[in-house]
């Protein structure tokens, strides 16, 4: 019997969607305002889910608190009010997409976390746009 557990959390990032080997009319085209040279942020949702089996001395499928704590110490001190182009290692050669940013937490977590909890990472940038990743 398997059961997935959320951590909602939260963060907020600048950042720039630009392509250095496109045109800036390229990049305009694509990316539109997000590609803004001065930068511009999001309010970002973070919604990390585990599933696997519960733990029938603690009732629990994974501890919550220990989920949250990993969150903040390797997600949010890197992430939460920087400029991911500028202040980040993970985005220095790395576009900053909605997409790129799910995949670079979900690496990050998935490090951290035993491979016996399925680990599925979805990203609002807004309230009505979100990106899921589940390493495949």
């Amino acid at each position: 019997m398997k059961v997935a557990i959320f951590r909602k959390e939260h963060f907020n990032s600048a950042h720039r969607l630009f392509n250095p080997t496109w045109s800036d009319e390229k990049n305009e085209a694509i990316f539109g305002k997000c590609n803004n040279p001065n930068y511009h942020g999001h309010n970002y949702e973070l919604i990390v889910q585990l599933k696997g089996e519960i733990d029938p001395s603690t009732g629990y499928v994974y501890d919550m608190k220990l989920l949250s704590d990993l969150i903040k110490e390797h997600v949010l001190n890197k992430f939460d009010h920087k400029n991911l182009n500028l202040d980040t290692v993970e985005f220095r050669e790395l576009n900053p997409s909605a997409e790129n940013i799910s995949v670079v937490i979900w690496t990050i977590l998935r490090e951290k976390i035993d491979r016996k909890y399925e680990l599925i990472v979805r990203l609002y940038e807004t309230e009505r746009n979100y990106v899921e990743y589940d390493g495949n």
